[in-house]
């Protein structure tokens, strides 16, 4: 495979773990749009249907479990404080799977947005701390869900961070990211250098407060 090539996303099966809040159903927008079957999962079966029903494009809403199950492709979405018992109680139906983790450690004061330490060193090392069996890749932290969700937005202009130890996981959602008109997948690195990517997003919420923007990233000269 040459450093240009990567391997089709179409057709992959998306689950979205988390997918009932905004980032999870701004992404299942997208890419139900793009034509991947999309499953929003969620705690409650009830909550899920109803997220799902309000994306529309044929997305379908479960339980978390069953949407892990039959995805191809699994997207964390989940609030941090919630990340670590998610994963940890679906390693089983995780095994074999590529688990995208878009989960920002952050914390909220009168003086904004900042940073949480994770034991791990960021969210995607706990996810493959927790989920051995599985190909762990971190990506979509900076995509705005506002403009995700917005449907004037006919592009989103950002470049999509991907970060992972597989070559093979990082090339596929390099390409799920390009799915969406606008967006480039940027590989950037291996999963240890997952911690400045989460903790830039708080630096973005700062950007957006103060501009009253949705500001993502471009990487220039490649």
């Amino acid at each position: 495979m040459t450093e240009h090539a990567a391997p089709p996303a179409d057709g992959l099966v998306i689950g979205i773990l988390g997918g009932t809040g905004d980032q999870g159903r701004g992404l299942a927008r997208r890419f139900a749009m793009a034509g991947n079957p999309v499953i929003i999962g969620s705690r409650s079966r009830d909550r899920a249907a109803a997220a799902a029903g309000e994306v529309g494009h044929g997305v379908r809403g479960l339980a978390n479990r069953d949407a892990a199950a039959r995805a191809d492709l699994v997207i964390a979405a989940v609030p941090y404080e919630g990340h670590r018992e998610l994963l940890s109680g679906l390693a089983a139906e995780l095994a074999g799977k590529i688990v995208v983790d878009c989960v920002n450690p952050l914390g909220f004061d009168s003086r904004g947005a900042y940073p949480l330490p994770v034991p791990e060193g960021s969210a995607a090392e706990q996810a493959a701390a927790l989920l051995p069996g599985s190909r762990v890749v971190a990506a979509f932290h900076h995509v705005s869900a506002v403009l995700l969700l917005d449907p004037g937005a006919q592009r989103i202009d950002c470049d999509v961070l991907v970060l992972g130890d597989d070559r093979q996981a990082t090339d596929l959602v390099q390409a799920l990211a390009a799915s969406i008109p606008g967006a480039r997948g940027v590989y950037a690195g291996r999963l240890r250098n997952c911690r400045q990517v989460e903790a830039l997003t708080a630096n973005l919420v700062s950007i957006n407060r103060r501009y009253k923007a949705h500001a993502g990233l471009r990487i220039t000269d490649i």
